[in-house]
């Protein structure tokens, strides 16, 4: 080949690419924008479904009894400590509770473990006396649970 042809070779216009030559490049094709917005509908339902299923399980499951308890006083002697608290819970559900007596460093120095049976009424009060182990400086309702 002679200098001048070389140099028309090299200088000719190349032939560009069409827009559906590129698109076909790419991917971007009508086939892979379905399948894309396929996939996209399943992983929306996918999350749609997680989050029902999240709501059902939280929010709307309303078999667990609702349980409060309320610590309403205390009287102390030198070797116990007397504990007034009310617990609310749906009639007909057994409680137990654990009352505690602290020390004046919030140690432990008293426990004790209540069976409060079913009643037919939400609300009710109770007074439960703890034997200590040191002088207390409060008597109070630790936590409460269904058995």
């Amino acid at each position: 080949m002679s200098e001048s042809e070389r140099t028309v070779a090299s200088t000719s216009p190349r032939s560009i690419p069409s827009g559906a030559d590129l698109d076909e490049r790419y991917g971007r094709t009508p086939r892979a924008r379905r399948r894309a917005r396929i996939v996209g509908w399943i992983a929306g339902s996918a999350v749609a479904l997680v989050f029902l299923a999240w709501v059902v399980w939280a929010g709307l499951d309303g078999t667990a009894p609702d349980l409060e308890t309320r610590d309403t006083g205390y009287q102390l002697t030198d070797d116990t400590a007397t504990a007034r608290f009310e617990v609310t819970v749906a009639p007909g559900t057994a409680v137990r509770c654990a009352v505690e007596a602290l020390s004046e460093d919030f140690e432990i120095v008293g426990w004790k473990v209540v069976d409060i049976p079913a009643s037919d009424e939400r609300t009710r009060s109770f007074v439960e006396t703890v034997r200590t182990t040191m002088p207390p400086t409060t008597g109070l309702i630790s936590r409460c649970w269904l058995p």
